[in-house]
């Protein structure tokens, strides 16, 4: 293992040991001493790599849009027809369940605490990773949607990205939100990210 290579592994295994505990707990109970217990070296030495639990999460957020990047840029070059778009995004978000439950979250939402908490380079590394999806996303709508103006897709793309803060809600509605809902006469429907991401996409780009 070569030095060089040695922070970049390091920043996985606090990324990864974040993920872990991020999976059944929320954003305000994860703290770095639990993240420092899931690593393979001291709570100190989390600090040389991140400043805070925000630049964590902000790197977890960064990890997450670099791999839909990819596959939307597989969406992108296989250049879909509007009839095929929702079920290619839908499927990509599939894949995608810890960006939806951050996005839900509201984790970059809080621009005080995250600026607050967060070196520039970390914000402006995850503003670029956030920014690429951005572009793949409209040139995906120019191509599928050649006769539409650049304000109708703009619009259709604003749309699209608001309504992804919400599908994790849906999806991963827990036991006793089901039983109260039950108590309280409220029809809910178990669905899956696939399934509310199509019907959400067929309606947003119809």
């Amino acid at each position: 293992m070569s030095t060089r290579e040695t922070p970049e592994i390091r920043e996985e295994e606090i990324l990864n040991a974040c993920e872990k505990l991020y999976e059944k707990m929320s954003f305000s109970e994860v703290t770095l001493k639990e993240i420092g217990k899931e690593t393979s070296f001291s709570r100190p030495s989390i600090y040389n790599y991140f400043h805070s639990k925000e630049e964590i999460f902000l790197g977890l957020f960064e990890r997450e849009y670099i791999l839909w990047c990819e596959d939307l840029k597989k969406i992108a070059d296989e250049k879909h027809k509007a009839e095929d778009l929702p079920e290619a995004l839908a499927r990509s978000l599939e894949k995608r369940g810890l960006m939806l439950k951050l996005l839900a979250d509201n984790i970059y939402g809080n621009l005080y605490e995250t600026e607050e908490n967060s070196r520039v380079e970390r914000l402006v590394s995850f503003e670029k990773a956030y920014g690429k999806s951005v572009f793949l996303i409209d040139s995906i709508m120019a191509t599928a949607f050649p006769d539409r103006t650049d304000s109708e897709r703009n619009g259709m793309r604003r749309v699209l990205l608001e309504f992804l803060h919400g599908i994790n809600t849906y999806a991963s509605v827990t036991r006793n939100q089901i039983e109260t809902m039950k108590a309280a006469g409220v029809i809910f429907e178990k669905r899956s990210v696939f399934e509310l991401a199509i019907e959400g996409l067929e309606t947003i780009l119809r």
